[in-house]
């Protein structure tokens, strides 16, 4: 195998930032860096993933990985999915919009593994589920360094013991989507830094510690708690390269936002936020089931972006949103490197 964690220049990783933030540049940046950048292949096709594979690796020098969502059975109740698309309507007919179909689907998942297979990142990492051992043992074949976020103890075992090289251990603290393997259970609140050592105490492969860190000092804490590298996301959502749209930008640094929280009114799984008006109004009754509650809400989160409304569009950020710099990815890993 051919790269490392141990490899890095800086111990810092870009976390794959789907649906718009995580860009090829963005990416190319954070290796250039000396980390490592991933690109997201969520919600792309197969061939946009392969585009902007390319696109990365063309831009920059250093290492790059792909992270893929792995797909579950779904768990959404139909009478469950008609009673939220009921309570959303008035806000879509107020946009002039229809909500999406309720659908499920596996995010192209043989499709996008192919694209991995052919194009060959130094590095893939999974989120929602434990792939097939022999998904893990053909990427091992190829040369392919594997990791898998986790979000408790018991799974980071798991994960070890299905074969994976490497693991993302995500604390709640973290914005965008909880990479937690139950869909339904609430995530587990244990704090990063003791998660972070939870797991070193069970396994002894290479760690990447991810969620609320904004700050040097915060890097530095789960390094000295065993993490081999730090994973930022929100830190860069504001950088030069990041593709975070207007509204969730400007939303960053206003005083109308003042706190994040867990939610899955947004895609129908738990998922950290920005706090606002679509949380606020529909936290208690959003429904699980992803992705047919993503689906159902993407027509309404277009249209508040294309209205510049940041009430009524995800808004995903870590705890520590108020410390996000602006400027190149180069110069925020630089402030973020103890």
């Amino acid at each position: 195998m051919s790269f490392a964690l141990a490899d890095l220049a800086v111990p810092l990783v870009g976390a794959p930032m789907a649906g718009g933030p995580g860009t090829p540049e963005l990416a190319a940046a954070v290796s250039n860096a000396g980390g490592l950048g991933f690109v997201a292949a969520g919600y792309l096709s197969a061939q946009r993933l392969a585009d902007d594979l390319r696109a990365a690796r063309a831009a920059g020098t250093g290492p790059v990985g792909v992270n893929l969502f792995v797909p579950q059975p779904s768990v959404a109740q139909p009478a469950e999915l008609q009673r939220y698309r009921d309570a959303l309507v008035p806000e879509a007919v107020r946009y002039g919009v229809e909500l999406g179909p309720a659908r499920w689907d596996d995010d192209g998942w043989a499709e996008k593994l192919e694209a991995v297979a052919d194009l060959r990142p130094e590095a893939v990492s999974f989120t929602f589920a434990l792939p097939d051992r022999l998904v893990l043992q053909r990427l091992r074949e190829l040369g392919i360094y594997t990791l898998m976020t986790v979000t408790k103890a018991a799974e980071a075992e798991a994960a070890v013991a299905q074969g994976i090289d490497a693991l993302v251990v995500q604390g709640p603290e973290a914005g965008g989507h909880r990479g937690s393997w139950d869909p339904v259970e609430r995530p587990a609140a244990q704090p990063l830094g003791e998660l972070v050592a939870a797991v070193r105490r069970v396994v002894e492969v290479p760690m990447v510690a991810a969620g609320g860190l904004g700050t040097v000092a915060a890097v530095a804490a789960v390094l000295d708690r065993g993490a081999d590298a730090a994973q930022l996301g929100t830190a860069l959502l504001l950088s030069d390269e990041a593709g975070t749209n207007a509204v969730h930008r400007a939303a960053l640094t206003s005083a109308q936002f003042t706190e994040t929280a867990v939610t899955r009114v947004f895609s129908g799984r738990y998922a950290r936020g920005l706090r606002n008006e679509f949380l606020r109004r529909f936290d208690d009754t959003a429904p699980a089931g992803y992705p047919e509650v993503h689906h159902m809400a993407a027509p309404l989160r277009r249209a508040a972006v294309a209205a510049g409304d940041p009430d009524w569009t995800n808004l995903w950020a870590g705890t520590a949103f108020a410390t996000a710099m602006r400027g190149p990815a180069a110069a925020v890993l630089a402030a973020l490197t103890p």
